[in-house]
């Protein structure tokens, strides 16, 4: 006996493949574990995102001819000699403003007093860090040298240094950050 034409095999036993829904949207451990009821019941399967605002910029010393950086070591590198070249910034804390904070974490981080001269732009990017999804959002500013003396912020720098402005792309990690510099051209005071 042969089965109909259309009856579904054609004779040929096929695999049929399980539709899915498109969009499921978030699901709870529950739901992907329904039988384990040793499980939270709402634990959430993605991380939680968090929204981070700081400010900080390149400061330009009295000679108007060289940047400073901050350098932290290169978690990743298994020397532990490596440092990765950054601008100074910092959290923007409860009732400052991106200009204030700006100010104080460049004096905070470096122990270099400064005045903004102009704003360089705004970074945006993504990364993860503690089990969450962060989004930070740094001011970029222009800052010309008043006074200080050159310390690195003993908790989270552990060096500071100034480089000839022609190095200072060069010497940056952070891709956005060298675009960012790249953008605004010669930094002058």
């Amino acid at each position: 006996m042969f089965p109909a034409p259309g009856a579904g095999s054609d004779g040929i036993n096929k695999k049929r493949k399980r539709k899915r829904p498109a969009n499921r949207g978030p699901q709870t451990q529950t739901q992907l574990n329904a039988n384990n009821s040793k499980r939270p019941a709402e634990k959430r399967l993605y991380t939680k995102r968090v929204d981070e605002v700081s400010a900080g910029g390149l400061v330009i010393d009295l000679t108007g001819s060289k940047g400073l950086l901050i350098g932290r070591i290169d978690h990743k590198d298994s020397s532990g000699t490596r440092l990765l070249w950054s601008l100074p910034k910092g959290h923007i804390e409860a009732g400052e403003t991106p200009e204030q904070a700006a100010i104080r974490e460049v004096a905070e981080e470096t122990g270099i007093t400064s005045s903004i001269l102009r704003s360089l732009g705004v970074i945006d990017f993504w990364f993860m860090a503690g089990g969450k999804r962060i989004h930070k959002t740094v001011h970029h500013f222009l800052f010309s040298e008043v006074s200080g003396i050159l310390m690195p912020q003993v908790s989270e720098v552990d060096e500071v240094s100034w480089f000839p402005l022609s190095e200072i792309i060069e010497r940056l990690a952070y891709p956005d950050e060298k675009k960012l510099i790249a953008r605004n051209g010669e930094l002058k005071l």
